[in-house]
């Protein structure tokens, strides 16, 4: 999704893939192994500016390329608090960001401490790795973490997991900021992003309801934090904004994001162009919204035969006002292989405009 960006502005886009055949064979390079230090930076000596589209390039890598010369946005400095869960809560804690209560647990006795002290359940996490739903669970007792206690054991590392009180939230929140080097930032509309079995499944601009106090508090917290970690690029804040009216930091992702999706048809500027302007450095663009109201439903999952190209007659003819986005990945269960986005004046109208655009798709 940030090709046709690069095209628009004449910027060359390289992308090491992981695979032959990958989403992003449009703009591949080189295929190889981004774990793998000198793979990356053979790859990095064409380029002028290294960025990712997710956060799981080790530390080891992103510290060769910043001693080999290269530049690196988000820096390795930021992006380990988008790496790792329980040093995000460290420095989200010294920065003065509201959050959930935590603790770093290594033994099932001290989740059972912490459980206790929160109201007999907790949200568990892994620290590092989880996306979509995976590596979290909810649990009353130490011993449903045990498996995860004991790979931590077997592997010699050591370590903890992250408890997290279970949050009484009457929604999702996502407040997407850009920043550049040079300090600038730019926002867009907070949003409400509803969840289906751990993984997005919509999301709403602007949320409902949060013209001026939570669009102000969501912004605020965005920008503190952009700047207490010094974050280039897009940064997703989500955020849970609870039944007594707070609004508590519950993970971040630097780099675009499926909350920010709906900027491509919605936005003055995406999140995708946005992202390529921050991370070289220039002046970043306008964020406001083209409509009243966008929706943005995912395609989960896709079609149980065919394609999803496959569906696009129909689809095309039954909504002509809706965009359509197909990643070109082979459909599997909960996998998010496109999405759609629909925009007007009436929620409702555009609410029941994308569920049904993106129900041509799914069987």
């Amino acid at each position: 999704m940030m090709i046709p960006a690069a095209v628009n502005l004449g910027i060359e886009l390289r992308v090491l893939a992981e695979n032959v055949g990958s989403s992003a064979e449009l703009a591949a390079y080189a295929v190889g192994d981004y774990l793998d230090k000198d793979t990356v930076l053979e790859f990095a000596a064409g380029v002028d500016v290294v960025t990712f589209d997710h956060e799981h390039v080790p530390q080891s890598v992103l510290r060769a390329l910043v001693e080999a010369g290269h530049a690196v946005n988000p820096s390795p400095d930021a992006l380990r608090f988008a790496q790792d869960k329980i040093v995000m809560r460290q420095r989200l804690a010294e920065l003065g960001v509201p959050i959930p209560e935590w603790a770093a647990v290594s033994s099932e006795a001290e989740l059972d401490d912490f459980i206790a002290a929160n109201g007999g359940s907790a949200v568990v996490k892994t620290p590092r790795g989880g996306y979509d739903g995976k590596g979290v669970r909810v649990v009353t007792a130490g011993a449903q973490a045990a498996d995860w206690f004991r790979i931590m054991a077997e592997d010699g590392r050591g370590g903890a997991l992250l408890a997290e009180e279970k949050v009484d939230f009457r929604r999702e929140l996502a407040q997407l900021v850009a920043r550049r080097p040079s300090g600038e930032i730019a926002y867009w509309p907070v949003v409400e992003t509803v969840q289906l079995e751990g993984v997005c499944a919509e999301v709403i601009a602007p949320a409902p309801g949060s013209l001026g106090r939570v669009a102000d508090v969501a912004a605020d917290i965005a920008t503190m934090i952009a700047e207490g970690v010094g974050v280039t690029g897009v940064l997703a804040v989500e955020l849970f904004e609870t039944t007594d009216q707070r609004l508590l930091v519950n993970e971040l992702a630097m780099r675009p994001h499926n909350s920010g999706h709906w900027t491509i048809d919605g936005s003055t500027t995406s999140q995708f162009e946005q992202h390529l302007r921050a991370v070289l450095d220039l002046p970043l663009g306008a964020t406001g919204s083209r409509d009243a109201f966008s929706v943005m439903v995912n395609i989960l999952g896709g079609p149980s035969e065919g394609s999803l190209a496959d569906r696009y007659p129909l689809a095309f003819a039954e909504a002509p006002m809706v965009k359509f986005h197909n990643y070109g990945k082979a459909p599997r269960l909960g996998r998010k292989v496109g999405h759609v986005t629909a925009g007007g004046d009436d929620l409702d109208d555009v609410a029941f405009m994308a569920r049904a655009a993106a129900a041509f798709f799914t069987d």
